[in-house]
């Protein structure tokens, strides 16, 4: 994997009236990395990634490739977002919605097969996308966000309504893009799974930036602080950091 900086967010804050959902937010985003985005429900999770692809204005900070700011315009030339729990075009197949996503999105058609015959795509084809379960429809998205040209992908709770083989299955296929140098941002609130697919992470509580790093890295932070053994699992160091 390489190691060259792609993304580098700096300062990101977000209020919403009274209400802080980001506070002071900054990382980096590596190429070709699977960089785990870990908090608990209400951390800032989804608000950090509307705001890194310019779905939603932050009130302070900046986006930057290398030295240059990317304004909220430029976003979508770089990242692809894939939210959580939507259903797009319900009344559509599933056949329709991915090659609408290839066509308006402009990805690659050679991909295509593949990433239908490793996410079980091909008995959904010609049903609708409203009737698809939470498991097969979330496999829909992250096909959709596979095909994307984008160099990062910034995908929110990725696993949720998989099961245990489903789960496994999608961080292999996940790991292969990575491998091939896509860069995958994932919102994750199941620590395990973040365990198990993620490069790096950064742990985000209460809208803030609570460590960042490898498990390793974020252990040695949890150990110098006196709040975790410097070999504690992502749950432990989780823990201690926030």
């Amino acid at each position: 994997m390489k190691s060259d900086m792609l993304l580098r967010a700096e300062h990101i804050t977000k209020r919403f009236g009274r209400f802080r959902a980001l506070d002071d937010v900054s990382f980096s985003v590596r190429h070709g990395e699977i960089l785990g985005l870990i908090g608990p429900n209400g951390a800032g999770k989804t608000t950090l990634f509307e705001c890194l692809a310019g779905v939603l204005p932050a009130n302070g900070g900046a986006v930057y490739q290398g030295d240059r700011p990317i304004a909220l315009g430029e976003r979508s030339s770089c990242v692809f977002y894939m939210p959580d729990a939507i259903a797009p075009w319900p009344e559509q197949s599933v056949r329709w919605g991915l090659d609408f996503a290839l066509g308006f999105f402009g990805g690659s058609t050679k991909s295509r097969e593949d990433i239908v015959r490793e996410l079980d795509l091909e008995p959904l084809l010609n049903s609708r996308i409203g009737e698809l379960s939470k498991g097969q429809r979330k496999r829909l998205l992250l096909a959709m966000g596979l095909l994307t040209p984008q160099p990062v992908l910034l995908a929110d709770e990725p696993f949720d309504g998989l099961d245990l083989r489903q789960t496994r299955e999608a961080a292999r296929i996940l790991r292969s893009h990575a491998v091939a140098g896509r860069t995958l941002f994932l919102s994750i609130h199941q620590i395990t799974d973040a365990a198990r697919v993620c490069d790096r992470f950064v742990l985000l509580s209460s809208g803030r930036v609570c460590g960042e790093g490898t498990l390793d890295e974020l252990g040695a932070l949890a150990s110098s602080r006196g709040g975790a053994s410097s070999t504690a699992n992502l749950e432990e160091v989780f823990l201690a950091l926030t």
